[in-house]
This record gives structure tokens, sequence and C-alpha cells, in this order.
């Protein structure tokens, strides 16, 4: 599974989409803007807004961009330059690299930590920004959304309160295409990947040990996991030590019985 989902990252990366850019999006110190006057290639270009909240354009000098939309500083370029400069100019403002904003990825991915939102970045583009997800990853990811204005640093599901929005996206929902849970993510957005809930198998099998179990695994499907049963190992003689209110108890298991996370399964020997 986990091999498709690598695939569908890959796949996904390699197809380009169009970075349809936010009007309203107010820059940020850091940001790297690509500003475009038509006609003019000299004038067109990339430009980083600087730490007190300004680049410099060529002709018109100094312009505050820190705390301004994105459609407002076209606007403000249009207005300089056409004084005097240029009669009628066209001009386009996007963001290249959002560097003012972060979001943070943590869990079951090979490269946890801080990163730039770059972009329209997606649940998808960030998961293969920090290496993809380990074997060990749950079916689920959550996005974990603060409202605007909150401090900066991730917000972990447990610490989430009544402001905060917890997003759920299943992994088999990607890996088959459905792009409608390819969340767009956002400034201050904590992707968290958990670990898979897991099952100990023990006894007569070939490989035993602890797996990583998805809902509804059965007996068999957790047995096939750990190599199958050995040639003195009994499907009939299958046990499973389950915490139950704090106490341990010993259940005599089908090989169509649900396991549950944290089980352990003991397979006997046979009697001849």
């Amino acid at each position: 599974m986990k091999r498709l989902f690598a695939l569908a990252l890959v796949v996904a990366l390699g197809v380009g989409t169009a970075r349809a850019q936010q009007p309203d999006y107010i820059v940020g110190s850091q940001d790297v803007l690509t500003i475009t006057v038509y006609d003019q290639a000299d004038l067109s270009g990339k430009f980083k807004v600087e730490a007190d909240g300004n680049f410099t354009f060529p002709l018109v000098g100094r312009i505050k961009a820190a705390g301004i939309k994105l459609h407002d500083i076209e606007n403000d370029l249009k207005t300089r330059l056409a004084d005097g400069y240029i009669k009628n100019p066209q001009v386009t403002v996007a963001v290249e690299t959002f560097q003012s904003q972060r979001i943070f990825i943590l869990g079951e991915v090979r490269q946890p930590g801080p990163y730039v939102l770059t972009g329209d970045m997606t649940v998808i583009e960030a998961l293969a920004r920090a290496g993809s997800v380990t074997p060990s990853a749950a079916d689920e990811i959550l996005i974990v959304r603060p409202p605007p204005g909150r401090g900066a640093g991730p917000v972990l599901p447990d610490q989430a309160g009544n402001d905060v929005t917890v997003i759920r996206i299943n992994i088999r929902d990607l890996q088959e295409g459905n792009l409608s849970k390819n969340v767009l993510l956002k400034d201050g957005d904590t992707v968290v990947v958990p670990k898979a809930q897991g099952v100990y198998v023990f006894g007569q099998v070939k490989a035993p040990g602890a797996y990583a179990m998805e809902k509804g695994t059965t007996v068999l499907q957790a047995l096939s996991l750990a190599g199958g049963v050995t040639d003195r190992g009994s499907t009939g003689r299958v046990k499973i030590v389950r915490t139950v209110d704090g106490k341990k108890k010993e259940l005599k298991a089908k090989l169509t019985d649900l396991v549950e996370p944290g089980d352990t399964l003991i397979v006997g020997e046979r009697f001849f």
C-alpha cells in the first residue's frame, strides 16, 4: 500500500498544475514576488520583500509590500509606472515563494519539521516535501488548522480547541485519485501522520513480531502478515491476549475473528 502511495505522489507531482494566485493574499516579509510588466522584460523578474517590508523596483524605487494585498501592489505599480514612465502599463504580481508562511509536518514521515508554504501547496505535495510517509504510517492523515492570527508553532490534535479545525483524510482516497481530498494547505497548518495501530503475533509463525494493522483486519490476515503458521503450528490453536478494562484476557480465536489494536496473537503447536 505504501509503495502505491509513493507512486501516487510521483505521478501527482509529475503532472503540471496551474498555480492560481489569490489576489487577496496579504504579502509578508521574506516573500518572493514574481512581477511581470507586459512587453517590458527589463522590468519583469523576481523580487524579495526585505525585512522592513519593502522591495526595490526599477524606475520607481522602494515599494511597500508587507501587509499589502497582491492586487493593491499591482495597482500601486501601475500608478507609479504610468506617472511619466510607461503608457498604460499592464502589471501582474504573483507569489513565487511564501517565505512568510509556514506549515508543520509531524509524525510518520521521513523528514518531519517546519516547511515554507510555497505556492498553492496541497497535502500530497507537502508529504512529498517531507520525504513521503513511512511504512508504519496509519491510513488516516490529520490536518490541524488554527484560526487566523494564532501564534506560530505546530498544533497537535489533542491541543485543538473549539477554534481549531481538524480535517481527516484517508490515504486510500488519495491513492485512488480522489483529488477533492487533496486539501490545499494554509499558513499555520499542522499535517499529522499518525503511527498505524499495531498487533503482535507470536508462537508458531514464520516471522513473529509487531505489525501495523488496518481497521477490519482478521486473525487470518494478521497471521499472513507474520508469514503464516509454521509446519508445527495449528490455525485451530490461536488465542488472542487482549486488554479489557485494564485487565488481560485470553480469548480462543477463529480465523475470521477481527483483531483489535494492541492485541497479541499466539499460535500454538499441533497436537501431533
